[in-house]
């Protein structure tokens, strides 16, 4: 990684934690992810428990989905548990820095 890229991965992920909305929806994103790597892994029957972070991190996470759809069909069966959680991991960051982005638009700013 660059020097250059540094400060703006730096900016990404202050937006994605600077807030409190923006942690509260991470900390969401976190447990749902838990509880699907715990049921997959560990749990008898998996079900429906990749419902939760795909639905706590639409929009971005209907992408994670796709990317990992190929991933079921292959040999290596454990993988796709694995790149749906790391791509849902990566779309519930995107989206807490959208929402940073957005809670820090509406503040009022001081003079």
């Amino acid at each position: 990684m660059s020097n250059a890229s540094r400060p703006r991965l730096r900016h990404l992920l202050a937006l994605a934690t600077d807030t409190w909305l923006a942690r509260a929806y991470l900390a969401v994103v976190a447990v749902a992810l838990g509880f699907f790597l715990g049921a997959w892994y560990v749990g008898p029957d998996p079900g429906l428990a990749g419902f939760y972070p795909f639905l706590a991190t639409v929009p971005l996470g209907v992408l994670a989905f796709l990317v990992s759809v190929p991933a079921e069909h292959s040999s290596l069966t454990w993988l796709s548990p694995a790149v749906f959680a790391a791509g849902a991991a990566l779309a519930g960051l995107c989206n807490a820095a959208l929402l940073g982005r957005l809670v820090r638009a509406r503040r009022p700013r001081t003079a």
